[in-house]
């Protein structure tokens, strides 16, 4: 637990898979944090000041001392607070947790993106094709209930948005990706984590991911 000496803050934003990331890995780890709630587009000048790099969130300040980057900040939760670890000791291991979260923001995030908001249908084809071959990659990878073993760790929470927020988002778009038919353990797995206690308090609800989500598809539109 974080002591009473201890300030932990983190800057977010409703709705980011990026900086729920970081709530489940603190809530693991059962450090009590200040959430501090930023808005898009009218960002605090203490969220620049702290991240004048990037200028967006998710920015962990712990004893005035900021980290940025959702996957940084996770290793970073994982090393200060050594109760219940995310990332394995074994380094091995721990390169290839390393490995498939950065997978998961590069090829996934670059593929489901351009499955999604792609003008030209064929790229937009292209990006299926990709985002399905992203997905089987990760089918394959896993070996037991979670990515981490019997327990939730860095790949796991590293892959949130594809347990929570791809299906919300296909079924906007009306694309038929990520099924129980196709990917029967990722799929196993999506459930079996979403419904973990300290995931399902995070997330957001459903109904405010909808419809957020039904608005931006719905502008894109708009604009072809």
């Amino acid at each position: 637990m974080a002591s009473n000496k201890e300030e932990v803050k983190l800057f977010g934003m409703m709705l980011s898979p990026f900086v729920t990331r970081v709530e489940i890995g603190l809530k693991l780890k059962g450090v009590g944090y200040k959430y501090e709630l930023e808005k898009m587009g009218n960002l605090s000048e203490a969220l620049i000041n702290y991240n004048p790099v990037y200028k967006k969130v998710p920015v962990l300040v712990h004893n005035e001392k900021p980290v940025s980057e959702s996957l940084i900040i996770l290793e970073y939760i994982d090393e200060t607070w050594k109760q219940n670890p995310i990332l394995p000791s074994d380094p091995y291991k721990k390169a290839l947790a390393h490995f498939w979260s950065k997978f998961i923001d590069d090829k996934f995030l670059s593929a489901i993106k351009k499955a999604i908001f792609t003008i030209d249908e064929k790229e937009r084809e292209n990006g299926i094709e990709e985002t399905e071959v992203a997905l089987q990659f990760l089918e394959n990878e896993i070996k037991d209930k979670f990515f981490g073993g019997e327990d939730i760790g860095f790949v796991d929470i590293s892959a949130v948005l594809i347990a929570y927020w791809l299906p919300i988002v296909q079924e906007v778009v009306g694309l038929n990706l990520f099924t129980h038919e196709k990917f029967p353990k990722l799929y196993k797995w999506s459930q079996d984590f979403t419904n973990h206690p300290i995931v399902k308090e995070t997330l957001p609800s459903r109904e405010t991911l909808l419809p957020y989500f039904k608005a931006r598809y719905e502008t894109f539109l708009a604009s072809k």
